[in-house]
């Protein structure tokens, strides 16, 4: 309850001249994506000449990212980010960017994202009584384990693997001859220190702030997803702005894209150096093993609703 009368606040503060936007996501401040965040808050505080601001609660403080969407549909929250995979369970389509290896490189990733079918996934979520304001890059997801690296698709049998909450996700490690389990990112840790789970999949630099490395001590690189994080807002509180105010955050948005993908790589880079002297090894798989095995699951999306989207995506 605490809570929720907090962001009941959410659109002005008290002088009712400043809109105060609330911010929450599950990450740690160091992450690129939180900086990017703060550079949101800062372009939309000069385009808005001060009148608007971006209030961020980061590292889970509020909740899982289930819970901050569902903060985000009652105009409890303004703006989180999340992960495009749990998203599949608000927007079907949303699941081609679970598809493994259905992305050939980052290049090809943004040309999607930046394209109609792009944009078209992100307003989708408008149904959900949300506002898609757009991508920022999380790289490509990787396994790593606490026992034996991840080479080849039979390494992963007998193992189970840490997922995102995502029915495309779970079929992915299942197709690749592993068991899937969906934990919240703020509980995995306990999870691969405890032994519920024999690893997870993520990028590098999630992979080496959360700490991850310090239990999992293997990190093969077969790169079997890009899946963006998406930025959403409350629809509620969105179309509590006027005109010339969701232009001013759109534009920031826009900005703090930019931002965010001229950090990505860097901090890739440095977070793979970074494990790798605190002894983790670092293994590049043969990806045609991995994408043979995965071949019967994309046929299986042959009459589903991604059909259309799988193809364009190919053709791109």
């Amino acid at each position: 309850m605490l809570v929720l009368s907090l962001f009941l606040l959410t659109s002005c503060t008290d002088d009712k001249k400043t809109v105060r936007l609330t911010l929450a996501h599950t990450l740690d401040t160091r992450h690129v994506v939180h900086q990017a965040m703060e550079y949101m808050a800062e372009r939309l505080a000069f385009y808005s000449n001060g009148t608007m601001e971006i209030v961020i609660y980061p590292g889970g403080q509020l909740g899982s990212e289930r819970e901050l969407i569902e903060l985000l549909q009652i105009g409890s929250l303004s703006i989180t980010k999340v992960s495009a995979s749990p998203l599949e369970g608000f927007v079907p389509e949303m699941k081609v960017f679970g598809i493994p290896y259905l992305f050939r490189d980052s290049e090809h990733f943004w040309r999607v994202l930046k394209s109609d079918l792009g944009t078209d996934l992100l307003n989708k979520v408008s149904t959900a009584r949300l506002k898609g304001l757009g991508y920022y890059d999380a790289g490509s997801r990787s396994f790593y384990t606490t026992n034996g690296a991840i080479n080849t698709p039979d390494d992963l049998i007998g193992k189970k693997i840490r997922v995102l909450n995502s029915p495309t996700a779970v079929a992915t490690v299942q197709a690749l001859g592993g068991a899937a389990a969906p934990i919240a990112w703020g509980e995995l840790y306990a999870a691969l220190q405890q032994g519920v789970v024999d690893g997870a999949e993520n990028n590098p630099p999630s992979y080496y702030l959360s700490r991850h490395y310090e239990i999992a001590k293997y990190y093969s690189l077969d790169e079997h997803t890009f899946v963006p994080d998406v930025i959403l807002a409350s629809l509620e509180v969105w179309n509590s702005l006027n005109n010339e105010q969701q232009q001013w955050l759109t534009q920031a948005m826009a900005d703090s894209v930019e931002y965010q993908r001229s950090l990505w790589q860097n901090a890739s880079d440095e977070a793979l150096k970074a494990v790798i002297a605190e002894g983790v090894q670092v293994t590049y798989p043969d990806k045609q093993a991995f994408q043979d095995k995965v071949a019967d699951f994309h046929a299986s999306f042959a009459d589903t609703a991604v059909a259309a989207h799988i193809k364009k995506i190919k053709s791109m």
